[in-house]
């Protein structure tokens, strides 16, 4: 796995951990920092910091072009992850489109169910052909 895999995939536990224990996303990153000597990836940081900082419009756009799913009805890892792979799609203009959808379904083969990986390609490959209209 790549540097930029590892730091998504200690995101997602970072993201994952504050949404379980009802903890700030920084709280919980803090925490991971005072556990261990381990230096956490300043991707980790980015990404952590960039999905918190846009969650509301994230989220938004995943409610809107999910169809048939709500946000509370999705499995918590298959939220994080598209959320994730959304505000690299999205917002983060060093990772190309393709990656940040490849990146969130690789993920999604490794941490959740069989059928995440081709609900999170479809939805933020939805995300990713409106990319354009979204931003503007």
């Amino acid at each position: 796995m790549s540097a930029r895999g590892k730091a998504r995939s200690r995101a997602l536990e970072v993201l994952f951990e504050a949404e379980q224990r009802s903890v700030s996303a920084f709280d919980a990153m803090t925490a991971r920092r005072e556990k261990t000597d381990l230096v956490i990836n300043p991707y980790t940081v980015e990404i952590v910091e960039g999905v918190v900082s846009m969650q509301a419009t994230i989220d938004e756009f995943l409610q809107t072009y999910a169809q048939g799913w709500t946000l509370e009805r999705m499995p918590s890892v298959d939220r994080i992850i598209l959320r994730i792979g959304a505000w690299e799609l999205l917002y983060n203009d060093e990772v190309p489109d393709g990656v940040a959808v490849s990146e969130a379904v690789a993920l999604a083969k490794t941490m959740s169910t069989d059928e995440s990986p081709a609900f999170i390609n479809g939805l933020l490959g939805r995300l990713q052909k409106l990319k354009p209209s979204l931003l503007a």
